[in-house]
């Protein structure tokens, strides 16, 4: 088992996605799934966020666009606040000590799940890190950002304000 989540990690650090792009998908339902906090162990549903715009993302401690997404994307989620809008982020090391000495260096106050089986990664067809899924309030994907630079972070929050808006109309 354990040489075949060092594949897992080794094609996942292969497959790293140099160029960054945004692609929308309208209406997908997201992959449920059920994770514990990297921290607690409590277990949290993507469903518990239903009613919320959420950007799931995935991230690894190795992983160098993640150091600036991270507190990027923490940034955000405190500037358009909590109560419509969350981030989940999920770690993918193999053991998640590295990535709570990552986050030691860059905190974040939003939820960190931890997935050490890959199961979440295969549901989600992760192709690359860091990628990330927009998924509205009703559960729906709404879009898909693979690879991060520090400006991508304005189109994010363009996207993420759109949608909180259309919540707002329905």
């Amino acid at each position: 088992m354990l040489k075949l989540k060092s594949l897992v990690s080794l094609w996942l650090l292969l497959t790293v996605v140099v160029s960054n792009s945004w692609a929308e998908s309208v209406n997908e339902p997201a992959p449920a799934f059920s994770l514990p906090d990297i921290y607690s162990g409590q277990e949290k549903a993507l469903e518990q966020y239903r009613g919320k715009v959420v950007y799931l993302d995935f991230w690894a401690s190795w992983c160098g666009p993640c150091r600036q997404s991270l507190p990027l994307l923490n940034t955000l989620r405190n500037e358009l606040g909590e109560d419509k809008f969350e981030v989940i982020a999920i770690n993918l090391d193999e053991n998640p000590e590295d990535g709570k000495r990552f986050l030691q260096k860059y905190p974040v106050n939003y939820p960190v799940l931890t997935d050490t089986t890959g199961s979440t990664p295969q549901k989600y067809q992760l192709s690359g890190m860091p990628t990330s899924y927009l998924i509205d309030q009703n559960g729906n994907l709404r879009g898909v950002h693979q690879g991060f630079r520090s400006g991508d972070i304005d189109k994010i929050r363009d996207v993420v304000k759109t949608l909180i808006q259309e919540g707002d109309k329905s």
